[in-house]
């Protein structure tokens, strides 16, 4: 596989890293950065071009992003909560993204790419946001453009390594392949196990929107807080009747000013 891949790159090069790049940044669980490290490692040996390598990269970046930009737009906080019913890190996926964004705005778009989970979520909630289209596409051109120029060049700079390690893990054949796999798998087990846990504690501290609305009606009058983002508030002003809104980074410290002998009620996205 790996000889296929330096093989691949070589006859249709651009290509392969357009798909790739667009692969990635279309939600696909495929790695793009070594493809354009080798493809950078090609280019030091003359076979493919520097420039049109991150060009290329670029254009597939803003096409992926482009589609999940046009999809927060139209469909709001509903693609924030799909992708964050399939992320294996379900209790950070968008909490993070949106925390980061209500501290810089639209220019916190630029590093996207090189943080892990941003790169996915940051294009919808922008598209949520109402970011003006063309700061967006200029913010992640520039995000895309020094983030493939870098993979790609890393590859010319390091081209000699990666000849060699290319050339171990081909004599290795299989083995190098079920080596990777095993990583993955753990990878991805581990995480699996912490989004089942996380999903088991909230089933079991958990009230139905139905059993809210009768402890209301009965005049039980329980305390709910709504701990969502700023820009989760922004997107979707709804809110329970009487709900306080708090930051929730300073959750303790608003707790601690609530009655202790209430029931006290929590909502996020």
């Amino acid at each position: 596989m790996i000889e296929q891949l330096t093989a691949l790159l070589a006859q249709y090069g651009l290509a392969l890293v357009f798909v790739n790049v667009f692969l990635l940044q279309a939600g696909a669980p495929v790695p793009a950065v070594p493809t354009l490290m080798v493809a950078g490692a090609l280019a030091a040996g003359g076979g493919l071009s520097l420039p049109a390598i991150i060009a290329v990269a670029v254009a597939a970046s803003l096409l992926g992003d482009l589609i999940w930009y046009m999809a927060g737009r139209i469909y709001g906080l509903r693609v924030l909560q799909l992708l964050c019913r399939i992320s294996i890190s379900p209790d950070s996926c968008v909490r993070q993204t949106e925390t980061r964004f209500q501290r810089w705005g639209a220019p916190s778009l630029v590093f996207a790419k090189f943080i892990p989970g941003f790169a996915v979520v940051a294009p919808p909630l922008a598209g949520a946001l109402r970011v003006k289209l063309m700061p967006f596409l200029g913010y992640s051109a520039i995000s895309a453009a020094l983030w493939a120029g870098l993979a790609a060049g890393a590859g010319m700079i390091f081209y000699r390594q990666i000849d060699w390690v290319l050339t171990q893990l081909g004599r290795m054949g299989g083995y190098a392949l079920m080596l990777i796999g095993v990583a993955l798998a753990l990878f991805v087990a581990v995480k699996w196990w912490e989004r089942r846990r996380f999903f088991k504690a909230l089933r079991m501290a958990r009230i139905s929107a139905g059993d809210l609305y009768r402890l209301m009606q009965k005049g039980e009058a329980p305390i709910v807080v709504d701990v969502r983002s700023a820009s989760a508030r922004e997107i979707d002003p709804r809110r329970i009747p009487g709900a306080i809104a708090v930051d929730f980074e300073n959750l303790d410290a608003h707790l601690a000013e609530l009655p202790p002998d209430r029931d006290i009620i929590l909502y996020c996205t």
